[in-house]
C-alpha cells in the first residue's frame, strides 16, 4: 500500500500537470475581439469583392461609373468605422442611461416619420432621407435602439415580465410607436426583425411560456392579417410556393435568382462571369448579392459566407454569455438581441434568395450593398467590442448597473 504522501504528491503532480495542459489548450483558442473583428473584415472585403462584379452592368445602365457601388460600399464602411471607433471610446455606463435611450428612441421616431413627410420615394416606398447624396434609412436605426431599450427594460422591469401582463404592455406601448409608422413607409422586413427581436428578449428575459404562445400567436395573427391586406405582399408570400408560374411578373426576381443558384453548381461560373447580373436580376449588388455570389463562385462561395456569418453570430452569443456569468444584464440581453438580429436576416435573406421564402427586403450583415445597414451594424460592432473590453473590468458590486 503507497505511503500517504506519495498519493497526495502524485496528485498534486496530476492536477498540476491537467493545469498546464488546460492552459495550453486555452492559448490555442483565439481572443473573443480578434473574432470577431476578423469576422467582419473578412465578410466586408467579401462584400466589396461581389459587390464590384455585381454591380457593373447595373451602374452602366444608369450611367454611372463602373465602380459607383463599390466605392459608395467603401464609403460607407469608411463612415461605419469611424462611428464604430467613435462609440467603443464611450463608457457603457453612459450608452445605457434610460434618458440617453429615450431621447435616441424619440430622434428615431421623429426622423422616420420625416421619410413619411419629405423621405426620398425609391422603388414605391418612403423610407430614406437624403443626406447630401448619401441616402439614410432610418429603420435601420431603430433596430438598434429597440435592443438597446428592451435590454434595460428587461432589468428594470424584471418583476412586472415575469409575473404580470403590464410588463409586457409598456414594452409594446414602446415599440408600437416605432412599429405602426415603420409599417407606414412601408416596411413589413424591418417591422418583422424588430419584433422577433423583442420577442426573442422577452421570452430569455423570464417571460410566462403561456403568455409567450399568446403572443407569438398575435403576433402570427397580426402578420397574417398585413399580408392579406397588401396584394404586394401577399403575392410575395404565395409567389415563391411556385417561383416558375408567373416569370414575367411576380416570381420574376426570385426564379432568377434561383437560375443564378442552378448556374453555379459546385465551384460557379468564375468571378465576372455571372449572366444574370446583366440586367436580369434587377439591382442585383442589394438584396439579391448572395445569388450572384452563387452563381460566380457556387455553393464553396456561398458556404464560405455563410460559415463566416455562423461564426459571427456564435461570436455574439459568447459574449452575451459572458456578461450574463459576470451578471451583467444589461450588456448580455444587449448581446443576445444584437445576435438575434443578425441571425435574422441572415436566415431571412438566404432563405429569400435561394427560394425557402418569400421575396423581401432585408439585406445580409456586412455584405450586401446598403448604407444604412452598413454603418448601423458598424456601430453595434463598436458597442459589442466596448462591451468585451468594459465587461472583465466591471467590480462586482457594479454588476447590476450593467
Amino acid at each position: 500500500m503507497p505511503a500517504p504522501h506519495s498519493t497526495s504528491s502524485s496528485l498534486s503532480s496530476s492536477l498540476s500537470a491537467n493545469s498546464v495542459s488546460t492552459k495550453k489548450s486555452r492559448q490555442w483558442i483565439p481572443p473573443i475581439n480578434s473574432v470577431l473583428l476578423t469576422t467582419v473584415a473578412t465578410i466586408m472585403v467579401f462584400s466589396l469583392l461581389m459587390v464590384a462584379s455585381a454591380s457593373i452592368p447595373f451602374a452602366q445602365t444608369k450611367k454611372l461609373g463602373d465602380f459607383y457601388f463599390f466605392y459608395h460600399q467603401l464609403a460607407y464602411m469608411g463612415i461605419g468605422a469611424v462611428l464604430g471607433l467613435l462609440v467603443y471610446f464611450i463608457p457603457l455606463r453612459k450608452t445605457f442611461r434610460l434618458d440617453f435611450i429615450m431621447y435616441a428612441l424619440l430622434a428615431c421616431l421623429l426622423l422616420i416619420i420625416y421619410t413619411l413627410i419629405g423621405g426620398s420615394v425609391i422603388n414605391g416606398s418612403k423610407r430614406w432621407i437624403e443626406l447630401g447624396g448619401i441616402n439614410f434609412q432610418p429603420s435601420e436605426l431603430a433596430k438598434l435602439l429597440m435592443i438597446l431599450y428592451t435590454s434595460d427594460y428587461l432589468v428594470r422591469r424584471s418583476e412586472e415580465i415575469r409575473n404580470h401582463w403590464k410588463g409586457f404592455l409598456r414594452l409594446t406601448l414602446i415599440a408600437m410607436g416605432l412599429i405602426l409608422f415603420i409599417m407606414l413607409q412601408p416596411d413589413f422586413g424591418s417591422v418583422v426583425i424588430i419584433a422577433t427581436c423583442i420577442a426573442a428578449m422577452i421570452f430569455v428575459g423570464g417571460l410566462p411560456m403561456r403568455q409567450f404562445f399568446i403572443i407569438m400567436g398575435a403576433m402570427f395573427l397580426a402578420g397574417t392579417m398585413a399580408i392579406m391586406g397588401a396584394s404586394y405582399r401577399l403575392k410575395r408570400v404565395t409567389s415563391f410556393l411556385d417561383p416558375f408560374d408567373d416569370l414575367k411578373n411576380s416570381d420574376y426576381q426570385l426564379g432568377r435568382s434561383i437560375v443564378a443558384f442552378a448556374r453555379g453548381e459546385w465551384f460557379g461560373v468564375g468571378y465576372g462571369e455571372s449572366i444574370q447580373k446583366l440586367s436580369h436580376l434587377p439591382e442585383a449588388h442589394t438584396d439579391f448579392l448572395l445569388a450572384i455570389t452563387g452563381e460566380e463562385l457556387g455553393l464553396v462561395g456561398v458556404s464560405f459566407l455563410l460559415v463566416l456569418q455562423i461564426i459571427l453570430v456564435t461570436t455574439v452569443m459568447r459574449i452575451s454569455y459572458q456578461a450574463l456569468a459576470r451578471h451583467q444584464t444589461r450588456l448580455s440581453y444587449f448581446a443576445f438581441g444584437v445576435g438575434i438580429l443578425f441571425f435574422g436576416q441572415i436566415f431571412v435573406n438566404a432563405g429569400m434568395t435561394m427560394g425557402m421564402l418569400p421575396t423581401k427586403g432585408l439585406t445580409m450583415p456586412f455584405f450586401s450593398y446598403g448604407g444604412s445597414s452598413m454603418v448601423v451594424n458598424l456601430i453595434i460592432v463598436g458597442l459589442l467590442m466596448r462591451i468585451i473590453k468594459e465587461s472583465p473590468t466591471i467590480p462586482a458590486n457594479q454588476c447590476r448597473y450593467y
